[in-house]
């Protein structure tokens, strides 16, 4: 009879992943926001990446 081999942990843990995938999920809405509002390519990414920045920080003091 074969056994399971133990159980290793993931490259992320489940509050990591949860974290990551709100912050991503804010800087996509923000992202198509600023390009429905006219703003260039650029402005766009940028204003994406500012929020997912500052969104993973919110999140994790959120869910701690």
């Amino acid at each position: 009879m074969s056994r399971r081999p133990d159980f290793s942990p993931g490259l992320l843990t489940i509050r990591a992943a949860f974290v990551l995938l709100l912050a991503v999920l804010a800087a996509s809405v923000t992202a198509g926001l600023a390009w429905a509002a006219r703003r260039n390519a650029a402005e766009a990414v940028l204003a994406g990446l500012a929020v997912l920045g500052g969104g993973i920080k919110f999140f994790d003091w959120l869910i701690t």
